[in-house]
């Protein structure tokens, strides 16, 4: 197969690590100091003492590797529509793209989900329509990682903890395609599955760090300090139960209230969120993924989110000010 991994990162990686060991060999777009460690040295994957080389393909232009079977976009929210300008080279009538990405993506109320908001562009995340004219739904196939990874070095991913890759067409139907991916991503060794609404997947897991994210970018602290303050631990919960009242408004209910999510947090231990790792590398931040269409999704449901609205807005004016989201409109 001609597999290409659009965004060679941690997570972008460990899935192109996992192709590889199902016996294929990865082309990866990659640009900098990536881009010359991976046609230098290859993949390295690093679990425990165990490290593991991967010879992968490395190019700087989609175009020089044409038509791809599945292309993986495994990048930072703000980057996606860098990706969306050049990825027209990969795709074919046939390619799947499997997108591996935090927050709420731009096919959320694709395939039919979403009651009344069915087929509605969030302009949180895809603001003139951009990806999704780059990107055809047909063609996309999403993804909820449930693994810890993080880069040593350019082109060195280690894996931390946890191996689980949630796959799942927007409309919720098993299709022999999905089901071939899963089961080449069991071959490589991760514990994938196919979902049957994977947009309650995507919920589920933005529910829990929707809040620790922007919280942890705003005051430099660890998740367990995050909810070790009683005040702290109060306003998010408080924030998660605006997104619930949401996702039990467009069929996506959660039984579990935010104590118990806060319990599977803690068991995580001290750990940096991958929002407060962006701001201490100077990197852009995925507030509009994580907290903008939350946000959004609530106008349009009608749903009140006043504290969701002030996190936003409290982040967001602390990533304008260090230059790590885009300035207000004049």
């Amino acid at each position: 197969m001609k597999i290409c991994i659009y965004g060679a990162g941690s997570i972008g990686g460990w899935i192109g690590a996992a192709f590889a060991q199902a016996g294929e060999r990865p082309n990866v777009v990659a640009r900098g100091a990536t881009l010359d460690a991976l046609q230098r040295d290859g993949l390295v994957l690093v679990r425990g003492d165990q490290r593991t080389r991967i010879p992968v393909h490395a190019v700087a232009d989609p175009a020089a590797l044409g038509v791809q079977d599945v292309v993986v976009i495994a990048v930072k929210a703000p980057a996606l529509a860098g990706v969306a300008q050049r990825i027209a080279p990969l795709l074919g009538p046939d390619t799947i793209v499997l997108t591996a990405m935090n927050g709420v993506p731009w096919w959320f109320l694709d395939g039919g989900f979403g009651g009344e908001l069915a087929g509605r562009r969030l302009a949180a995340v895809d603001p003139d329509g951009a990806i999704a004219a780059a990107i055809p739904a047909r063609h996309v196939v999403g993804a909820v990682v449930h693994a810890s990874c993080s880069l040593d070095a350019p082109g060195v991913v280690r894996h931390h903890f946890g191996n689980g890759l949630i796959v799942g067409e927007p409309s919720g139907e098993a299709t022999e395609r999905v089901r071939a991916l899963v089961a080449l991503l069991v071959r490589g060794g991760i514990e994938a599955r196919v979902s049957p609404q994977i947009q309650k997947d995507v919920w589920y897991k933005l529910w829990g760090n929707m809040t620790v994210n922007p919280i942890s970018a705003l005051t430099g602290a660890t998740t367990d300090l995050v909810l070790a303050d009683e005040l702290v631990r109060d306003f998010v919960s408080t924030v998660m139960r605006e997104a619930q009242a949401i996702g039990a408004r467009i069929g996506l209910p959660i039984a579990e209230t935010p104590e118990d999510r806060h319990a599977v947090t803690r068991k995580l231990g001290a750990f940096k969120t991958s929002m407060l790792q962006d701001v201490e590398a100077g990197r852009a931040v995925e507030l509009d993924a994580l907290v903008g269409a939350v946000r959004e999704l609530g106008q349009l449901s009608g749903v009140p989110t006043p504290f969701t609205d002030a996190l936003l807005g409290l982040a967001r004016l602390q990533a304008r000010g260090l230059g790590l989201y885009p300035a207000a409109a004049a």
